[in-house]
């Protein structure tokens, strides 16, 4: 198992207060990684950093918009001169549902600069870090929506399609730096931002007769793929997105 070892390696995760992010600190946390954790929201922050303090792991916090670049750079930086991180998961993001002719240009933008702009900039910032000690893990969260789409989320799925096309391009302009860029692809999971689907009765019948597994996916169910595209176990694995999804990407 030394394969996936992560003792004295140091991973940032972006938007992991609560939700997947939370979950996928934890869960690095586990396999023996430092963990970063951030947020917009300090006190929230603080509360999850406490959660893991409790259970005996290394945590600290950077507190920044990922939508920034500027103040994504100068927390990354700031950081990276006590000491270096290792690994990045990139996994804020934001939904915002509605019928795509009537969609607001202001709600399209803000979704954009949080699910795509800032996978380039935190991941830019830290990547140059990476590239100067010839080594590093870059995962981003795409969705099942890299590959698929529904009715009412036509940019959030541009947003996700986009997220593995960066992927790739960080892979093909990275790995000759001893980088390993990939993302993760989550497929239906009980989260605060599915919270109005989990709670949609007609929506969570649907989707258990849709999935081949029947059933929701539970945030921890992701820790392993992360575990692994963050590992050494990983080393030959660049530019691909890995679909966690109960199989429904494989299914008419």
């Amino acid at each position: 198992m030394e394969l996936f070892d992560l003792t004295g390696r140091t991973a940032l995760v972006t938007g992991s207060s609560m939700g997947i992010g939370f979950a996928l600190a934890r869960g690095l946390a586990q396999a023996g990684a430092r963990i970063v954790l951030n947020a917009r929201d300090a006190d929230r922050l603080a509360d999850a950093a406490e959660r893991l303090h409790g259970e005996g792991f290394d945590v600290d916090t950077l507190v920044f918009d990922v939508t920034d670049a500027v103040a994504v750079r100068a927390a990354v930086d700031g950081y990276e001169a006590d000491r270096a991180i290792d690994i990045l998961i990139n996994n804020a993001g934001m939904q915002h549902r509605g019928p795509l002719e009537d969609f607001e240009v202001e709600a399209f933008d803000r979704l954009m600069r949080t699910n795509v702009n800032s996978a380039f900039y935190v991941g830019q910032a830290v990547g140059r870090h990476m590239i100067g000690r010839g080594a590093g893990r870059i995962i981003n969260i795409a969705s099942v929506q890299t590959a698929l789409a529904r009715p009412g989320i036509a940019p959030y799925t541009a947003s996700k399609g986009a997220i593995a096309n960066l992927t790739k391009g960080m892979a093909t302009d990275w790995a000759k730096h001893g980088l390993n860029c990939n993302a993760i692809a989550p497929g239906y999971f009980d989260t605060p931002l599915n919270a109005a689907l989990v709670a949609d009765a007609d929506f969570s019948a649907w989707l258990e007769k849709r999935t081949p597994a029947g059933r929701w996916g539970k945030v921890e169910e992701l820790v392993g793929a992360a575990v692994f595209l963050s590992s050494r176990a990983s080393s030959f694995v660049n530019g691909q997105t890995i679909f966690v999804d109960g199989g429904i990407t494989a299914s008419l």
